[in-house]
């Protein structure tokens, strides 16, 4: 009874050694920690309409809607990422099975020699339990609480690639809308400069221009046909990465592109909300969150193994110094075991350091999550509030170009200008189109991804 006082007061005093745990900060004090102030406010009532927003109200456009499912069926990322909530869940599974007693039912025998030269034999057969653990301190539910968060973990993690993915072919078809765009807006260029081409040759051979306007209208058409190679070939590399992001090639009734952006225009009207608030539902904000919370729980078992571990063998069936006589005479053993820790060479102080160093990497990784997310929002709104200024200007500025190269043609027309001054208007008139279908572009990729920023996809 002395002994075993002895070993209970050595374990209390080991485990108050390990020292007492840091609390873990609540979700509000992690997001507070990792936010400026001025990302609180009232709540709103349309703090998370981005969240509650599915992917099918978002993105209306008929490519999008059979391009979307395609991709949630076959793309790889996510296969992978659905595997290994299986593979969780079965880790998961193991670390619970270790709460219960494994039964096995065997047949054994032994022969051995005695003193008097004789030999002792004995044969056994029934059902046996083998070093069963008492969880008394814990040690085994922190290891399944351990578990059951990197299973929450991993379905975060899915969660997080199907809203990449989602995000990802939408800003895909915006390149693929975005390239039939300038395909045609070059196209016609191509056209309307083979038209100057020829009368300007007309005119040459007439001599009223000059070989200079010749050349020139000629180095034009060649930079327009430059214009149009690059066109085609960056059209067939977006729809590759098409390709790769769903997995399978693009169905035979598909909608042909059209160059318009106009579905993703209804991005614009979702609310942003409060940060704080939305994004903390984030997918990998959540992910990091359940990692934090696993680390904790192998806090918690780390701690428990300064205390004794009780282990439990024992066994039921017949025995017999005869195997012909095996089933006549029942057996059984009862062997409890008690085993307290005392000279490890610093193991469990190790294994615990560790632990405690793995749940302040986790804490940082929350916290950078929760910054990156807030990061990706107020870029988003930056580029929601700008962009459209942006393309407001550049569609101004192609009507006024638009206007000049009439003026210019006409004064070409009349013979008060010259060649260059027709040829300075159509490259002019040319690049702001350019940039107009960029800046389109841009504008809907980012309003994608602010969408998905807040939390959208689902």
């Amino acid at each position: 009874m002395k002994t075993t006082l002895t070993l209970i007061a050595s374990a209390a005093l080991l485990a108050a050694c390990a020292g007492p745990e840091p609390r873990r900060p609540a979700v509000t004090d992690a997001v507070r920690a990792a936010l400026p102030a001025s990302s609180f406010g009232a709540a709103g009532g349309s703090a998370a309409a981005a969240v509650e927003l599915p992917w099918a109200q978002a993105f209306r456009g008929a490519r999008l809607q059979q391009l979307i499912p395609l991709a949630l069926a076959n793309n790889r990322d996510l296969r992978v990422a659905a595997l290994n909530i299986e593979t969780a869940r079965a880790s998961a599974a193991a670390r619970d099975a270790d709460l219960w007693p494994t039964v096995s039912a065997g047949i054994s025998g032994s022969r051995t020699p005695t003193a008097s030269g004789g030999i002792n034999s004995l044969y056994q057969a029934g059902l046996q339990v083998s070093a069963y653990e008492l969880d008394v301190f814990g040690r085994l539910r922190g290891l399944s609480a351990a578990a059951a968060s990197q299973v929450l973990a991993a379905q975060s993690a899915q969660q997080a690639v199907r809203t990449a993915l989602i995000a990802s072919v939408a800003t895909a078809e915006i390149a693929l809308q975005a390239d039939e765009a300038l395909l045609r807006l070059t196209r016609d260029t191509v056209t309307s400069r083979e038209q100057s081409l020829t009368l300007t040759r007309e005119r040459f051979d007439g001599g009223i221009a000059s070989e200079l306007d010749l050349r020139s209208a000629e180095s034009s058409l060649q930079a327009a046909r430059a214009a149009l190679a690059q066109a085609q070939r960056q059209r067939q590399l977006d729809e590759n990465a098409l390709v790769l992001l769903l997995g399978s090639p693009l169905p035979g009734d598909l909608p042909a592109p059209t160059g318009d952006l106009s579905d993703f225009e209804p991005l614009a009207e979702v609310p942003a909300g409060l940060p704080a608030e939305v994004l903390t539902r984030r997918p990998d904000v959540r992910q990091a969150e359940f990692a934090l919370a696993a680390n904790d729980a192998n806090i918690d078992a780390a701690r428990a193994a300064f205390w004794p571990r009780i282990t439990l063998t024992a066994s039921a069936g017949t025995a017999s110094n005869q195997l012909s006589g095996l089933f006549e005479r029942s057996a059984w053993s009862f062997a409890p075991q008690l085993l307290q820790p005392l000279l490890d060479a610093g193991r469990n102080r190790a294994n615990l350091a560790a632990a405690r160093a793995s749940r302040d990497i986790a804490l940082a990784q929350y916290e950078k999550a929760i910054q990156t997310a807030f990061r990706e929002v107020a870029d988003g709104l930056a580029g929601r509030a700008t962009l459209a200024e942006q393309r407001a200007a550049l569609a101004a500025q192609v009507e006024a170009e638009t206007r000049r190269l009439n003026a210019a043609e006409q004064r070409y027309a009349a013979g008060v200008s010259t060649a260059l001054d027709r040829l300075d208007a159509q490259r002019s008139l040319f690049a702001a189109q350019q940039s107009l279908v960029q800046v389109q572009s841009q504008r809907a990729q980012n309003l994608v991804t602010l969408y998905r920023a807040l939390g959208g996809g689902g």
